[in-house]
């Protein structure tokens, strides 16, 4: 399983880039601008904008997204 993490002492965010496709679902709705697509895959680059709202998770697609305070 290919899945990137980034982390900050509040926030834990994981993409398991088997099942990402690419759709930028979770970039274009994220209001913190936490997501970059590289290589047709989400990258959460700025964990430290999060602002823990769960967009993300909720509008991925594939269900690649897991997020410390969406569990």
């Amino acid at each position: 399983m290919s899945v990137v993490k980034a982390e900050n002492e509040e926030v834990s965010i994981r993409v398991d880039h088997d099942k990402c496709v690419g759709s930028g679902e979770c970039a274009s709705s994220c209001p913190g601008e936490v997501y970059d697509l590289v290589d047709n895959k989400a990258v959460p680059a700025r964990v430290d904008d999060c602002i823990e709202c769960c967009t993300c998770v909720a509008v991925c697609p594939q269900k690649a997204i897991s997020h410390s305070s969406c569990e």
